[in-house]
């Protein structure tokens, strides 16, 4: 059932194993036809989960044939990631988690939009946000999408006061960031950066410099030519004032640091790297924060700098600073931890520790496995080719053969 819903349906191994609560690479290991799923209750819950009827797998009708609600709602609140995880994806059915999930719980649409009803899509947008922790941009993609194209529907036809409008553009420019984001894991370049440009026009309209430093440096990230990422990224961190909160400011500035590294400049890496822990250091308890970075924390920090020094091979700055952050890592967050694993893996190369990037890049896949997105798989294969030059030693064939 696994393979045919990925084949036929083109359900990514990610979704089924967050609505069976089965790991990812677990999924992807039973549809190979390795492996048993052996207990009642997990039967049971794959069953509800994929819409099987009963009969189908030796169990009476399930209460959803006869038209019932399911057991499991969709409520924003809950704080548990595995818990959210299920109940968010088990209340899209067969019609998908796309189509369903933006239905749940978005106001109703109105001709006179008020600060408040504003706030309360805001509200949405940063629940949605949440869905990123644990699906790729594949999967995402069209609800971050939808949510983009609603607001930019009320702007068309609907009625503000100067403020309203004001903070509708804002959350415009947000939710077409998060929908660049996901288009751009999910291997579409074209659409993110013009979700980005949008959102850069967006921001200016709203005059909110926050955003449109993070628009900027979303332009910087995915720029082709690494001397106008330098420049790009130099224009977001030219947009913060007094007023930006630490976390954006610490944002701003490690993505400065990025486009540094990939254009070969490491004392502007250092420089970098530096005013963002500076502004960590800053940040003030009660301190008025924007959901859209209160992600960046100390631990996202040192995966920066690891990445950084990966990039300017110097491993034996890279390999102890991501070793440390990658600790904190749940393996829930299979696609960022597959990623900042390959980091890892490439530094252990660079210092010549073959056996040991070997073993990182198969956790790396093994986490890779049914995330829909295209940026764990690209970053390992420049590492599977050099490890490819040491096919000799047996740890890198085993890693070599889990990769095809």
């Amino acid at each position: 059932m696994f393979r045919i819903a990925r084949s036929r349906a083109g359900i990514s191994y990610s979704r089924i194993g967050a609505e069976c609560d089965i790991k990812p690479e677990r999924v992807g290991t039973l549809a190979k036809g390795q492996g048993r799923i052996t207990t009642f209750d997990k039967v049971v819950e794959i069953a509800d989960a994929l819409r099987i009827p009963g009969h189908m797998v030796g169990l009476a009708p399930r209460p959803w044939e006869s038209g019932e609600s399911p057991a499991h709602t969709y409520d924003p609140q809950i704080g548990s990631t595995s818990v959210r995880r299920r109940t968010v994806l088990q209340a899209a059915t067969t019609t998908g988690l796309a189509a369903a999930l933006p239905a749940l719980t978005r106001p109703p649409g109105t001709k006179r939009v008020s600060i408040q009803y504003v706030e309360q899509l805001r509200h949405r947008t940063a629940r949605l946000r949440r869905l990123d922790e644990i699906l790729g941009g594949g999967d995402t993609y069209r609800v971050y999408l939808g949510e983009y194209q609603f607001t930019k529907a009320l702007l068309r036809d609907s009625v503000f006061t100067p403020e309203s409008r004001r903070r509708t553009w804002s959350l415009l420019a947000e939710q077409a960031q998060q929908a660049g984001w996901a288009a751009f894991d999910g291997g579409r370049q074209t659409q993110a950066e013009s979700l980005y440009e949008e959102s850069q026009h967006a921001a200016r309209e709203a005059d909110d410099t926050d955003l449109l430093g993070n628009a900027l440096a979303f332009l910087a990230y995915q720029a082709p030519d690494r001397n106008l990422a330098v420049e790009i990224a130099a224009s977001g961190c030219s947009t913060i004032t007094p007023s930006t909160p630490s976390s954006v400011r610490a944002l701003l500035h490690e993505r400065m640091a990025w486009a540094c590294a990939v254009a070969d400049q490491p004392h502007q890496v250092e420089r970098a790297l530096d005013a963002a822990r500076s502004a960590l250091d800053d940040r003030q308890e009660g301190e008025p924060e924007r959901d859209w970075a209160s992600w960046v924390d100390a631990t996202e920090l040192d995966i920066m700098t690891g990445r950084c020094w990966t990039e300017l091979r110097r491993p034996l700055r890279a390999v102890p600073v991501l070793t440390r952050a990658l600790a904190q890592y749940d393996d829930h967050h299979a696609r960022d931890k597959a990623l900042y694993l390959s980091w890892l893996a490439a530094s252990y190369l660079a210092a010549g520790e073959v056996e040991e990037a070997a073993a990182v890049t198969g956790r790396a896949l093994n986490l890779s496995v049914g995330v829909a997105s295209v940026r764990p798989r690209q970053r390992l294969a420049p590492v599977l080719k050099e490890l490819g030059q040491h096919r000799e030693l047996s740890a890198v064939q085993d890693v070599l053969e889990k990769a095809v």
